[in-house]
């Protein structure tokens, strides 16, 4: 499971990494003891002094807690990073629990692309506006270049975490698709309504307009958001 650990960095740094990544990746799972010091020590080739400052360093992040004489464990609520675990929520609340969280973190983002994006940053959000047109217009979803869209603003701030925050929100960025022949506009209405919306973020981008740019994303999300309300509501009262 532990393998030797390479001498030019520090042996600590990597052993706590090395440590970290199998807690949080469940490799030692909640409620499971940590190897103790001596099976560290052989699987690793590192001291014990290295051991002790690698465990002491976990301990701080929370993501071990020390029994005198037992050894350390992972606590069952050890911190991990954020996982948004969609498979254990229904379709139809996760849209809309999604769709609540991004529209601080889109909004921010739209701003910062009118600020900062770059003429072929510009393009390719054109480009991927341009792409739903023709999609609609072929009487698809256009779900996937609707996705492109948002990413490639996300793209235009400059900021690659934004990026990745939608990426990690993956099918649920979109999320039509999550809702089958439930009551709600048709198709071509629909698309119509938000790439209007869409049109609006993207001139102002293109204009150089932070508020606007900001206002016609909180528009958008905040009307999306109102669209699977009312569904949610009729789905409810069936």
């Amino acid at each position: 499971m532990i393998r030797p650990l390479p001498a030019p960095r520090s042996l600590t740094g990597e052993l706590v990494a090395r440590l970290t990544e199998d807690i949080t990746s469940g490799k030692i799972a909640p409620g499971s003891q940590l190897p103790t010091e001596q099976e560290l020590i052989a699987a690793t080739g590192v001291s014990r002094t290295v051991v002790r400052e690698a465990v002491a360093a976990l301990r701080a992040e929370g993501l071990v807690i020390t029994r005198q004489g037992v050894g350390a464990f992972v606590p069952e609520n050890a911190r991990r990073p954020l996982r948004i675990d969609f498979d254990r929520l229904s379709p139809l609340r996760a849209v809309l629990d999604v769709m609540e969280l991004r529209t601080g973190i889109e909004i921010e983002a739209a701003g910062l692309a009118a600020a900062r994006a770059a003429t072929p940053q510009i393009r390719k959000i054109v480009h991927c506006l341009d792409a739903i047109d023709a999609a609609l217009k072929r009487g698809e979803d256009a779900i996937a270049q609707d996705f492109a869209l948002h990413c490639s603003i996300a793209g235009a701030t400059g900021n690659p975490q934004f990026s990745r925050f939608l990426e990690h929100l993956g099918r649920f960025v979109i999320p039509r698709q999550t809702i089958r022949g439930g009551p709600g506009m048709p198709k071509r209405a629909y698309g119509e309504t938000f790439q209007r919306e869409h049109r609006a973020i993207v001139q102002a981008i293109r204009s150089g307009s932070v508020l606007r740019a900001r206002a016609a994303m909180r528009r958008h999300l905040v009307n999306s958001r109102k669209r699977y309300q009312r569904l949610a509501a009729k789905l409810g009262s069936r």
